[in-house]
């Protein structure tokens, strides 16, 4: 599991013109799943997400998370983190995993941060998807399974 994390002061993704997910302050979450990835990536991911300390404390020091700075989470299903670059001008996406199997990961995702106390907003798995964010510090990190 490959998640692009980057704090944002706010965000939207628009699906055929019409809003379907949006957030405030928080975390914009790009979510990739492999066909080796299992439920237990997807929780060492959301645990991990959940509580990287990487919101400015009083001091302005990366001292809290998002849950403790209060702040949301747009996550967006992002199947191309999965693209392999290395040979040729068209990215393989052989890595990624199937849809069907990669939806059902990416929704037990969200659960998981819905039950670690995060407001989650989502894109609409599988669809062409415009998403629009201020990236905050800029602070963009990419979190794996391991």
């Amino acid at each position: 599991m490959r998640v692009v994390v980057q704090r944002s002061l706010g965000a939207k993704v628009d699906v055929a013109g019409e809003i379907v997910g949006e957030i405030d302050q928080g975390l914009v979450l790009l979510v990739g799943i492999s066909h080796d990835d299992t439920e237990a990536d997807v929780q060492y991911v959301a645990d991990k997400i959940a509580n990287l300390r990487i919101f400015e404390d009083e001091n302005n020091k990366l001292n809290l998370s998002v849950k403790d700075a209060k702040g949301q989470i747009l996550s967006i299903s992002q199947f191309t983190l999965y693209g392999d670059c290395r040979k040729g001008r068209r990215p393989n996406f052989m890595a990624a995993a199937k849809p069907d199997y990669a939806e059902k990961l990416y929704e037990l995702f969200n659960t998981k941060l819905r039950e670690l106390d995060l407001q989650v907003e989502t894109g609409s798995f599988g669809e062409m998807m415009n998403v629009s964010f201020t990236n905050h510090g800029p602070v963009t990190l990419i979190v794996e399974s391991v």
